[in-house]
């Protein structure tokens, strides 16, 4: 005779389902916390691969890659011109693209002495590179739609400095990108002086940074912005203008910390205000400046002209932020 077999009742199958359910509750934020730190890692690894190229170009041309190359009568403030190569498309060749690069007819290191404004260098532009993508941003498989569209994302970019909104009796342009042009230094009411690292027809010689190139930024992560719409410039990789692949105008006015949530901190083209889920931006306003923002949690990544990786929480002060960003300002920070 074979004895009675009793099954599980509701409530003892309740319970378990209830255990299972709080230990996936509590391990879900453990996974969630592995995969953003195997994705910060990643991030900065691409970052730093990057410096090493801003390094290797440096020791063959004996400056850093300016932010873009702009002729003389092109706009300063508009992708709709003949605008030249940006610093990452001057930098293919050392970051194992050189094929790409050769691809184009003209060499775009050539398009300020050039006869014409030679734009083959655009035929670059669709060309998506994992290694310019952050792994915690999304919207990478948006190409921006702006300046002819067809342009692949990215998500670092140069430290151009300067300040924005200058007024006119400064003797600077008012808007931060062209206010550090040719490597021009423009100074704050309180005197301090706001040069760039990477700028307009103008990279700077590493003895040239004078805070020291263990204490400047040369490089920040930037947020791809087509989750608010294709037509939103930021995080474009060959496209040499704010919150593309550059951030300038930094620290000032109203765009003044990484991760910000300021009304209309970024000003680039076609850029749609975010400012709640720090992404501001000056709607209509083109290419004046943007700062350093990402998805990674408490921060950005950045790359010291030194080519050192740092990771900068967004409770840093603005004071701080400034110094940390202009290559001449003589300040001292500490760690953030």
């Amino acid at each position: 005779m074979s004895a009675h077999r009793r099954g599980f009742t509701l409530v003892e199958l309740l319970v378990v389902i209830a255990i299972i359910a709080i230990l996936i509750g509590l391990l879900l934020p453990a996974v969630q916390k592995v995969r953003e730190s195997a994705a910060r890692t990643k991030c900065s690894n691409n970052i730093k691969q990057l410096a090493l190229a801003c390094h290797a170009y440096h020791d063959n041309v004996g400056t850093l890659p300016p932010s873009i190359l702009l002729r003389s009568g092109e706009a300063r403030n508009s992708a709709g011109g003949n605008f030249g190569p940006n610093w990452v498309v001057l930098l293919l060749p050392y970051i194992e693209q050189g094929n790409l690069y050769a691809s184009v007819p003209a060499n775009p290191a050539n398009y300020l002495t050039a006869a014409t404004a030679d734009q083959s260098w655009k035929n670059l532009k669709g060309t998506l590179l994992p290694g310019l993508l952050c792994p915690t941003d999304t919207g990478s498989e948006v190409p921006w739609s702006g300046g002819g569209g067809g342009w692949a994302r990215g998500n670092y970019a140069c430290n151009a400095g300067g300040i924005h909104g200058l007024p006119a009796s400064s003797g600077f342009a008012t808007t931060g990108y062209a206010s550090s042009e040719g490597g021009v230094t423009p100074t704050n009411s309180a005197g301090l002086a706001a040069g760039g690292v990477m700028c307009i027809n103008w990279g700077a010689k590493l003895t040239g940074i004078d805070d020291g190139t263990s204490s400047t930024i040369m490089l920040a992560e930037v947020r791809i912005g087509s989750h608010l719409g294709a037509g939103d410039a930021r995080g474009t990789w060959a496209l040499g203008y704010t919150g593309a692949s550059v951030i300038a105008g930094q620290a000032s006015v109203d765009c003044l910390l990484p991760n910000g949530t300021e009304h209309q901190a970024d000003d680039c083209e076609g850029c749609v205000n975010d400012s709640a889920n720090g992404m501001g931006a000056c709607v209509g306003c083109r290419f004046q400046q943007a700062n350093a923002r990402s998805r990674h949690t408490g921060g950005v990544q950045v790359a010291m002209a030194d080519g050192s990786v740092r990771f900068v929480k967004n409770t840093v002060t603005t004071t701080t932020w400034w110094y940390m960003n202009m290559r001449n300002d003589g300040g001292v920070w500490t760690d953030n």
